[in-house]
């Protein structure tokens, strides 16, 4: 079953099927979306606030409390993707696979490319910017978590937001510009990953990540600077096989 808003305004063409958007949304010209996708889900006190309510279809009800999302134009938003009501995505960006999370209070800037297999975007004041590359499985939580322009996420990143779990306090952790995260890296809450940095696969961030360093291991510790690690890239591209 498709439900379109009344107040939606979608300025695209490509429009899938058994679809919901929901409340004063928008969907930017050029954009795809591909069937069984959410697009300004409400935040979970106002379902609560609904549901005791009859005579409604749900669909109807979610609609009249959701304040809607923004697509932008040209974007890609493939099958049984979630985006809650409130986050605003810039234009080019795609979810590049499926099942991925993004919830209220999210901002994702421009040709951002967002991975497949249960990428969670946790919302609460997240901002992500520019040219940043999620892969699949990464965990980006609530609690002022700032992603910079041209960040890389490898595979099952995790980013944490409660240094002293359970408690009141979220804080929040920076990525700054240029930094890559390798795969099955965490990241603990507060910290900050300067510009240029390296986290190495499998690592343990528990302090802040000085500009173009590299770190590695359990805790992460320097192992040597970014000079040295565009050179082993560079070398081990040239060892492609013809």
């Amino acid at each position: 079953m498709t439900y379109i808003s009344p107040r939606a305004k979608i300025l695209s063409k490509n429009i899938g099927r058994d679809l919901m958007v929901l409340g004063p949304s928008l969907i930017g010209e050029g954009t795809i979306v591909e069937p069984f996708v959410v697009i300004g889900h409400p935040i979970r006190s106002k379902l609560l606030s609904v549901r005791d309510r009859g005579g409604s279809i749900i669909e109807q009800l979610m609609d009249e409390v959701s304040n809607g999302a923004i697509i932008g134009r040209n974007c890609i938003v493939r099958s049984n993707v979630i985006i809650y009501e409130n986050v605003e995505i810039g234009d080019g960006v795609e979810t590049g696979g499926h099942n991925a999370l993004i919830r209220e209070n999210t901002r994702v800037g421009a040709n951002t490319r967002i991975g497949s297999g249960g990428v969670i975007i946790d919302g609460g004041d997240t901002v992500i910017g520019s040219n940043v590359s999620i892969q699949s499985m990464v965990y980006i939580p609530r609690g002022g978590t700032v992603i910079e322009d041209n960040v890389f996420l490898g595979p099952n990143v995790v980013i944490t937001n409660d240094k002293y779990p359970p408690s009141k306090r979220l804080d929040g952790v920076r990525i700054r510009r240029n930094a890559v995260i390798g795969a099955n890296a965490t990241l603990i809450a507060g910290i900050e990953v300067g510009e240029n940095a390296v986290v190495a696969a499998g690592s343990v961030v528990t302090k802040d990540v000085p500009p173009g360093e590299v770190v590695a291991g359990v805790p992460a510790k320097p192992i040597y600077g970014v000079d040295v690690f565009i050179k082993k890239r560079i070398e081990y591209e040239r060892l492609e096989t013809p």
